[in-house]
């Protein structure tokens, strides 16, 4: 059982930057692909950046690409998720999730429905 707390959402304005992390339980994180999803108001829920388990292979939406950036600290159970050059668009509640890295392959780590682990989210909102 993994537990998955998020920290770090707020209300910025764009073209400021966050940064959110993800504080995990248990001592196996390492073997963990992590993801970071989104979920505007009346949207369906999206991926945004996925970290594989091995190797630190990392993957991004193309909304996000060049803008965010998805690393882990291994030692600290910790995935953060920088946002720099936040748009209003961005704003929506973002949740971390963790998935078994060994049965899941790295075409699969942006799709939703690997994650067994989920974070209760946090809120980002971006005003223009």
């Amino acid at each position: 059982q993994v537990q998955l707390v998020e920290s770090g959402g707020g209300l910025v304005q764009a073209g400021d930057s966050l940064r959110l992390s993800c504080a995990a339980s248990g001592r196996t994180f390492g073997s963990y692909n992590m993801g970071w999803f989104r979920q505007a108001p009346g949207k369906e829920r999206e991926f945004v950046a996925a970290i594989f388990w091995s190797g630190g292979k990392t993957v991004y939406a193309d909304s996000v690409k060049g803008r965010f950036t998805i690393s882990r600290d291994n030692p600290k159970n910790t995935v953060y998720l920088q946002m720099n050059s936040l748009r209003p668009e961005d704003t929506a509640v973002y949740y971390c999730a963790a998935d078994w890295g060994p049965t899941t392959p790295l075409s699969k780590i942006d799709e939703f429905h690997v994650y067994e682990y989920w974070g209760q989210g946090t809120q980002v909102t971006v005003s223009s």
